[in-house]
């Protein structure tokens, strides 16, 4: 299994695509990649239509998918704002590689049973695949299409990323082998020799304690532990210091416990949703996920300390728990909220994973929206950063298996 990836920022895309092509055959040594991964910054958006075809053809991939971005990640750099394109290619020997694109007037209906996913998508359970997702924003009803992913393929790992650059329809691209989609969406499935382990990091930390939801309407918070949730937010807000005072005002959210069983809550047993309204009269809430009754939450704070802790405590845990695995390489989906503007210096996230994992090929973009786990179900999110991780689950030599996954051990940490 070989991964490499190459980056430039070059100002013009012939420039920029031969910087790419260049880096990549050397590495490849005349090699054609089972898959390549391509993003490409929205300063390059008049040339989007030629770009999958210019590089399919220079690199001769089997499968080639990727969108544009509002900014782009590769080789331990995160270029925001600024003209860029970076490229993965991965050769992938005992792996089945197997592109898909969807429309949402042809996705399944939300009653429609697994089969009907398997025969759109072409895919068989079966096969255990696992899936990288890239969307557009405007033209797909995500949540529906990773709902019926996540019915059709319970098992499989699910990451990836909404195409960002533009704040208009039929502006955003999606790239499939030689062909620019503005619309739908866009993927790949891997089964076979390959693992894919995706971390989430949400970039949160609780406040105040946790409380059971005792009353609700759809998304509208109406009661916690029997009291209005403006009054027990007033008292969180009477034990805080200034700074998360001031946090309080402009970056509260709500954690919703996913896992019923669990009694004792850590961090990533949270799913991290917004605060979208509120009732001061009424002391309600409006937040941006359906509630059920007897659901346990917490209120959550962000800042760029507590996003960075966050990020280290995922990456430290997936390094712990799984040891020092195999990886080849790796693909990163972070937020446009992240980044320069929250941390006030570019490359946060690359260099947090590097310093933590190792020099690995890892490339992605800045997201509208990212797709990734939380306690096995697989979400929409907002300013976190989800990352695919690839590894070979076994090495092939004298017909003896070096490596293999560890009993016990998923694949989503």
């Amino acid at each position: 299994m070989l991964w490499t990836s190459a980056l430039s920022n070059a100002a013009t895309l012939d420039q920029a695509l031969t910087d790419v092509i260049d880096s990549l055959q050397k590495a490849l040594s005349s090699q054609k990649p089972d898959v390549c991964f391509v993003f490409v910054s929205s300063a390059f958006r008049q040339d989007y239509p030629s770009i999958p075809q210019r590089l399919q053809q220079a690199l001769g991939a089997r499968v080639l998918i990727g969108c544009s971005g509002g900014g782009v990640i590769g080789n331990g750099q995160e270029m925001e704002h600024t003209p860029a394109i970076s490229v993965t290619a991965a050769v992938l020997p005992d792996v089945t590689v197997t592109p898909f694109r969807i429309a949402d007037s042809l996705i399944p209906d939300l009653d429609a049973s697994p089969r009907a996913w398997h025969q759109y998508l072409g895919i068989a359970p079966q096969d255990n695949p696992q899936f990288i997702l890239l969307a557009d924003p405007f033209s797909l009803h995500i949540e529906n299409v990773l709902m019926g992913l996540d019915y059709a393929y319970p098992k499989a790992s699910k990451v990836g990323g909404l195409a960002s650059g533009t704040t208009q329809p039929g502006e955003n691209a999606l790239f499939f082998n030689g062909i620019c989609y503005k619309s739908g969406a866009v993927g790949v499935a891997f089964s076979g020799n390959i693992a894919l382990d995706t971390l989430v990091a949400q970039g949160c930390r609780p406040i105040g304690k946790p409380y059971c939801i005792t009353k609700c309407d759809r998304n509208i918070l109406l009661e916690l532990d029997g009291q209005r949730p403006l009054e027990l937010l007033r008292d969180i807000f009477q034990t805080l210091n200034a700074q998360d005072q001031n946090l309080m005002h402009r970056a509260l959210f709500l954690g919703l416990v996913m896992d019923p069983l669990k009694s004792h809550f850590t961090q990533g047993d949270f799913l991290i949703r917004n605060i979208v309204g509120l009732d001061p009269e009424k002391g309600i809430l409006a937040v941006g996920n359906l509630l059920r009754a007897g659901q346990q939450v917490q209120f959550h704070l962000r800042d760029a300390s507590t996003s960075a802790d966050d990020l280290d405590h995922v990456l430290t845990g997936y390094q712990s728990h799984v040891g020092r695995p195999a990886l080849a390489g790796g693909l990163i989906f972070s937020c446009l909220g992240r980044g320069q503007h929250l941390y006030g210096h570019p490359h946060h996230d690359s260099h947090a994973f590097i310093n933590k994992l190792g020099s690995i090929p890892l490339s992605g973009f800045f997201c509208n929206g990212e797709i990734g786990p939380v306690a096995g179900t697989t979400y929409l999110h907002g300013y976190t950063s989800c990352f695919a991780l690839f590894r070979p689950i076994y090495v092939p030599m004298k017909s003896q298996l070096l490596f293999e996954r560890a009993k016990g051990k998923l694949s989503t940490w």
